[in-house]
């Protein structure tokens, strides 16, 4: 049986009130984010309405090693959350590509710099 985890979100308002529908739907799409992060600590959304009627939303999401942040702005809730998720996507997948690179050329370097002796049956 597996555990479901509980989300650590915190969802702000500003000049604006959120329905239900608004707020399952932030959920739900931090939610599919869980994939990329094996670790999270706290999850920040903030959502406010400009003067020009524009919602603006801004995420930050709180990891052991890193801070991800973005801000995104269009004229629904749904598209700026979409938008927001989709650019919080992109960095964390961009870090998690450095990782994987810097760990695989350090790797390489190691079986470089590794000498076998010329008696074992492993030569190169």
């Amino acid at each position: 049986m597996e555990k479901e985890k509980v989300l650590n979100l915190r969802l702000f308002a500003k000049n604006v009130t959120l329905d239900d529908r608004a707020k399952d739907y932030v959920v739900k799409r931090i939610q599919k984010m869980e994939k990329f992060l094996k670790k999270s600590l706290e999850y920040e959304v903030e959502v406010s309405v400009d003067k020009k009627g524009q919602f603006r939303i801004e995420m930050m999401i709180e990891t052991p090693y890193k801070l991800y942040r973005t801000t995104e702005t269009s004229k629904s809730i749904e598209g700026s959350i979409d938008m927001a998720v989709d650019q919080m996507q992109r960095q964390i997948v961009r870090d998690i590509d450095r990782i994987r690179d810097l760990k695989q050329r350090g790797a390489r370097s190691i079986k470089k710099k590794l000498v076998l002796d010329g008696k074992s049956r492993f030569r190169a």
